[in-house]
Formats: C-alpha cells, structure tokens, sequence
C-alpha cells in the first residue's frame, strides 16, 4: 500500500485518504513530520521494508523558509527548496510509504498498545510505533497589531515574501542568524530595513553579519523592543523604545518580518509525555523517548543544535531505534 504523490501542492487523493483512514491496516511505523527529519525516516524505514505512514502540513518544513545553503555536506551552495525537491525525490523510490500532507495531526492517543494520530479533520491513523518529527514554528511577538496585521504587511519568512516588498521601508526584528538572514534577502529588495534587535549585540554569525553591514539601506537599531504595529489594512508603522533610555520613536514602514526564534510543535503528545520546560520532546542517544515505541527526532526534540544536517541524522536513528523495536515485539 503506497502512494507516489509527494507535490509540495498536493495531497493524497481524497478516495487514497478514505481507503486509508477507513481501513485495519496498522502500520508499522507512523512518522509526523514532512522536514528534514521526517522524510529521512520514511526512507531508512522503507529500507527496512517497515509498513510506513507520514503525515504533514507539507514536505519540507523549516526547508521551505530557507533561502541560501551553504553548511550541507555535498553542496558548496544549495537553496532549500532545491534540498527539499531532492529529498522528495529520494522518497519516491519508495512506494512502501504511505504519504499524506495538506494537514496536520492535532493529537497522539495509545490504544490497545498501539499509537493514534489524530488529524484535524476527524481522521485517525494507528502504527505500531510513531515518530514525533514536526519541528518548530514561529515565535510571535505578541504586541499589539501583530495579530490583526498577520498577511498584511506582517511575515515570519522573507525567504517567502520579500520580493512583495521591492522598493518598500521594512523593519527586521531580531539579531540572530534568521533575523540577519532576511536583511541579506531584503538588501536588494527593500528600500530601507531598519533592525530592531533587543540585546546589544548581534547574535548572528559573523559571516552573516559581514554580509550586510555594509549595506547603505542596513539601519541598525541595538538595544529597542517593538511595542506596537500600526495599520488597519496594512501595516503603516511600528512603535519602538530604547532600553538604556526609555525613548520611543514610530518608523514609517509598510513590512515587518518578525524572525525571534522558534517554538517546538510537540503540543500533539504532551498528554502522554512530559516535555521539558521548553516545550521538546526529550530523548536519548537512539532518539527514544520515555514512551516504549514513541521516538523523537529533529528540532522537536532535545537534540542541540537545530541544523539540517543533525535533524537528519536524528531521523536516521529513530527509525533504525524503530526497526529494533519491533524486532524485540515479534
């Protein structure tokens, strides 16, 4: 039982997704994820000729936000989207896995010694073992405005939205690597990109900063909280503050890409799982986590270091953890 259709677009055919989600069948392994992680795992666990089921919003996850690649073995530059493609491409030698996206699963239940996803649309799916593999999402910056003006003028990905700024006053909020990543997708865009960061200092990597701070339309603006965004239909404005000074000062601008961090999407099995303080799932050395049969794997987990290259390795042995498993079961 398989299918081939792995389109960023696209999802399982509707009759695919009933036959599925109506049937017996219990896999035996379940993955949650489409990322770098996820897809890793679907491949190694067709290799072992494991009975195989992903499921995700879309394939690619944290892939699809990055522009420029320069740190993966293999490719002295590479764009994400291009990574992406190739790693699909890879799945679909594979038809031993069953692949749906367009949607997200909402929760994780056992039942009857066997793991339950449960999407947003009713559906459920149920695997002798699971791999939570669903990354993070973007943080919000929780002030007013931001909330109403989402889409309209407000982003979380210049990677996505900055050519819809060609000539526009914008400002960047936060000073870490994705933060300054987005100046280097806006210099050439944008008119001027005002950087608001919180702390004093960038926390970018110095090969990141040196790329933009020449730039002549690189405003930058050190040690400032953003306190509200202003616009009905679009964004006209945002009102900032200096922390040594308490000054606030309103910038004209007509975009805000806010880039502060990431959030883990673990919220689906924290009823049958205790995460940590910051929300991952956490896991050993073999990806296992404290359930029997639940293994965790990328940047959802407590895995340092969140890159490309670690969440595949990550994915590689929770599913070879997954295999070894169910050898011990049978």
């Amino acid at each position: 039982m398989g299918s081939d259709i792995l389109n960023l677009e696209l999802i399982l055919p509707e009759d695919e997704q009933e036959r599925i989600s109506n049937s017996d069948d219990i896999y035996d392994l379940l993955i949650i994820g489409g990322g770098s992680a996820g897809m890793t795992s679907a491949v190694y666990a067709a290799r072992k000729q494991m009975k195989t089921l992903l499921i995700s919003k879309d394939l690619g996850g944290q892939l699809l936000w990055t522009s420029d690649i320069e740190n993966y073995m293999g490719y002295q530059y590479i764009t994400g989207r291009e990574l992406t493609d190739k790693f699909k491409a890879q799945m679909q030698q594979f038809p031993i896995v069953d692949i749906i996206t367009g949607i997200n699963v909402e929760k994780i239940s056992r039942q009857d010694n066997l793991f339950l996803a449960l999407t947003e649309n009713g559906k459920s799916y149920r695997g002798k073992t699971i791999i939570i593999a669903t990354g993070k999402r973007y943080r919000p910056l929780n002030v007013p405005g931001e909330k109403e003006l989402v889409g309209k003028g407000i982003s979380y990905c210049a990677t996505c939205d900055a050519p819809l700024y060609k000539g526009k006053d914008v400002a960047v909020i936060g000073g870490g690597n994705s933060g300054i990543t987005s100046v280097i997708d806006l210099r050439n865009i944008s008119n001027n990109i005002y950087v608001i960061n919180n702390s004093n200092v960038w926390q970018a990597d110095p090969v990141l900063i040196e790329r933009i701070k020449d730039a002549e339309n690189f405003i930058p603006m050190l040690s400032h909280n953003v306190l509200a965004i202003h616009g009905k239909d679009s964004v006209t404005g945002i009102t900032v503050q200096s922390i040594k000074t308490g000054e606030q000062k309103t910038l004209d601008i007509q975009g805000v890409f806010i880039e502060i961090g990431l959030l883990p999407n673990s919220e689906l099995v924290k009823e049958i799982i205790s995460l940590t303080d910051l929300g991952e799932i956490m896991v050993d050395c073999g990806c296992r986590t404290a359930v029997p049969g639940l293994f965790g794997a990328g940047d959802v987990t407590t895995v340092p270091e969140k890159q490309i290259g670690v969440a595949i390795g990550e994915g590689i042995k929770a599913s070879l953890s997954a295999y070894k498993y169910l050898l011990r079961m049978t």
